[in-house]
């Protein structure tokens, strides 16, 4: 009787020891293919290391780094893009101190990539201490962009408003300049290259491709027959058609067909083609979210007085956008990595200034593994952050919660 009313104690969690015997050494199978794991493993990493720092030969990434981040661009004309890195860090570290649950890492991550680029030792010319010092200054500008953002006065809508604006002045103003200006002299796009190039495809394409896939969704369900039928020709012909014929199309084909006084910059015609593709395959991710809510939510909408446009943005879209960020921010991870395509059209992202400077030298051409490796670190470290950004964006949201 005494045993039977005895409050049982919780049960403790197990330590290192039995998590190791339950996980990994259960069994004789198990264990056996525990072991083998760990021997392919450690031996892999080894010989990962010892080429890394001892049999691999860095020069064609050391000789020119600026190379491999701003390609030809003028380097007289480089404190433009010093000044752009810096706005940029600096809302960066803003956008953290507001939204501090869903940068706070990249911000980090960031900081310290760039502080790590202000002490590598590199000799090279065009490494010089002012191009240090812009590096070093972004963490420092980080962190007062956050001090800043935690204030009561800083709210959402003016983060927003201050990246539009800064970003308007950038990619209008500041890379491309003006003609006939001594202070901004124009910058042809024939000499922009590197991450630069490979960043604005990404950005712009991610950025702009979202709201046009957006609305081509609710336009496959809209009941206007001319609404419905060119959204569903749109997704349907974009989606049937690699992009790298798309890339055909507007960078080379669309430029025969205008006059030369009007034919439009060629990593525009590019930017164009990747946010059409994109916003094809985000716009049946997206529907595939619409399709998900009940509708019996739209119908309490109607019975409370709610107006269609008030019920798809207050309460479909919302709720439809939260339940495919997973698959929203995958395709936006592949576009990123699809943005190499553009070298066929003769843009040279980094994937092409990989290539030219293999190209430059004939005792490069056998180096082809050392370009390839780190133009493949830069791609796997943009696109892990994004994925992590999304897990966060996922958990904060309750994604796949009831």
């Amino acid at each position: 009787m005494t045993a039977s009313t005895e409050m049982l104690a919780p049960p403790t969690a197990p330590g290192p020891i039995a998590w190791l015997r339950k996980n990994l050494f259960g069994d004789m199978f198990n264990a056996l293919l525990t072991i083998l794991s760990l021997t392919v493993i450690l031996f892999g990493s080894l010989a990962i290391l010892k080429w890394v720092f001892i049999g691999a030969d860095w020069r064609p990434v050391t000789g020119a780094p600026l190379l491999y981040l701003i390609g030809q661009y003028p380097r007289d004309q480089i404190w433009r893009l010093a000044l752009s890195l810096l706005l940029l860090t600096f809302l960066i570290g803003l956008s953290w101190g507001v939204w501090e649950k869903f940068v706070k890492a990249f911000a980090i991550f960031l900081g310290l990539l760039l502080g790590v680029l202000a002490i590598i030792p590199l000799e090279t010319p065009t490494v010089t201490l002012g191009v240090r010092a812009v590096f070093l200054a972004n963490p420092l500008l980080i962190y007062l962009g956050y001090r800043i953002g935690r204030l009561q006065l800083v709210k959402s809508q003016h983060v927003v408003t201050l990246w539009l604006l800064v970003t308007a002045v950038i990619v209008l103003a500041l890379l491309p300049g003006f003609d006939s200006n001594p202070l901004l002299p124009r910058v042809p796009t024939t000499a922009w290259g590197g991450l630069l190039v490979t960043l604005l495809l990404a950005v712009g394409g991610i950025v702009l491709s979202f709201p046009i896939g957006v609305l081509l969704a609710l336009g496959r369900r809209s009941s206007l027959p001319v609404v419905k039928v060119f959204s569903i020709l749109f997704i349907e012909v974009v989606r049937g058609v690699p992009l790298i014929t798309i890339l055909f199309m507007f960078s080379i084909i669309l430029a025969l067909f205008l006059p030369a006084e009007s034919r439009i910059d060629r990593v525009i015609r590019a930017l164009i083609g990747i946010v059409v593709f994109s916003a094809a395959y985000t716009a049946e991710n997206v529907r595939g979210g619409l399709q998900a809510i009940p509708q019996g939510q739209v119908e309490a909408a109607k019975a409370v007085g709610l107006n269609n446009f008030q019920i798809t943005a207050l309460i479909v879209l919302p709720q439809a956008i939260r339940m495919v960020i997973p698959s929203i921010v995958g395709q936006f991870i592949s576009l990123f990595k699809d943005t190499t395509l553009v070298v066929i059209v003769g843009i040279n992202d980094l994937l092409g200034i990989g290539k030219a400077v293999l190209n430059s030298d004939p005792q490069f051409v056998s180096l082809q593994a050392e370009v390839y490796v780190f133009i493949a670190a830069i791609f796997w470290i943009f696109s892990y952050y994004m994925s992590y950004a999304s897990r966060l964006l996922e958990k904060a949201l309750g994604v796949g919660e009831r």
